[in-house]
């Protein structure tokens, strides 16, 4: 797995008894259709924080077999280091073709503490790893430097990076940053959807998307068109998907994702992890309007 192109990040069909097997296949089914160019069984969207590690396993072994020969990644993050070892070794077995870990905690982590997991892991490796820089969910703020040190570990492939601002600096200008500092072979994928087009016209190398995972048809469009040096085609795609990107804000990515794939009829949309709630009726509308552009 090269980790470049559209990598679909799909919801998790969850139900009091457990995931929906068959809604989540189906799910992952239709995006190898699509063509895209990977899929995350297990992303932030697809809930794998709020899973036991048996569960992940068993979900990502089922996502390797309905999509067939699209290469699948799957989270690998937990609390603890020997949850994070416990899950690598279990999903290689099951075929994943890469592994993305953000360093997820629940005390705050220190920098060494953050190196000291990805060697750790790094370590156990026999397929690739995207490093996953998400400091609004863990926490966590990866420096240039530190992202350079653990870059330089072995079946390093990826980072992740968020689109929106950190700090002073746009995805696209942070790349170009990090390019300086990262080896040739590590390729920066841009994260946030509403973001994505100006990382992707600015040289990010793949789009990790949410929107994908769903509605795969418009995010290779505007993949390809940016890919392509289309600048125009691209913003009118992104302009296009700004109802869903608004929602996003109101309401989070998650609970936008799991109100579609409802209406997509794709799973039953109150399918979230609690205290994770479905979003209120007013935002259905909103996201019935939506798609409504997209079908």
């Amino acid at each position: 797995m090269d980790f470049t192109g559209l990598c679909a990040f799909p919801p998790t069909p969850l139900t009091p008894g457990g995931a929906d097997e068959d809604a989540f296949r189906g799910i992952i089914g239709r995006l190898a259709d699509a063509g895209v160019d990977s899929i995350c069984a297990l992303g932030s969207t697809g809930h794998y924080a709020y899973l036991p590690v048996a569960e992940r396993v068993r979900l990502t072994a089922a996502a390797v077999d309905a999509a067939g020969s699209v290469p699948v990644l799957t989270s690998v993050g937990a609390l603890s280091t020997d949850d994070v070892l416990t899950l690598t070794e279990a999903v290689q077995a099951a075929g994943v073709a890469g592994v993305l870990l953000a360093p997820v905690s629940y005390q705050p982590l220190t920098r060494a503490e953050v190196l000291g997991l990805y060697t750790d892991v790094t370590a156990e490796l026999t397929v690739p790893l995207c490093v996953y820089d998400n400091p609004v969910t863990t926490g966590f703020t990866f420096d240039d430097e530190l992202l350079a040190e653990i870059a330089a570990l072995p079946n390093v492939a990826s980072v992740k990076i968020p689109g929106a601002p950190v700090g002073d600096l746009p995805a696209g200008q942070r790349a170009a940053t990090l390019r300086k500092v990262l080896p040739a072979h590590v390729t920066i994928g841009v994260s946030g959807d509403p973001f994505a087009v100006d990382g992707l016209l600015a040289g990010c190398d793949a789009w990790y998307s949410v929107i994908a995972g769903l509605l795969p048809a418009p995010a290779l469009a505007l993949l390809r068109a940016a890919s392509s040096g289309d600048a125009v085609a691209a913003r009118e795609i992104s302009a296009s998907l700004q109802s869903i990107w608004r929602l996003y804000a109101d309401y989070g990515s998650a609970r936008v994702a799991a109100a579609i794939a409802g209406e997509l009829g794709l799973a039953d949309s109150d399918f979230l992890p609690r205290p994770l709630r479905p979003i209120d009726e007013a935002g259905r509308v909103r996201v019935r309007a939506a798609l409504s552009a997209h079908q």
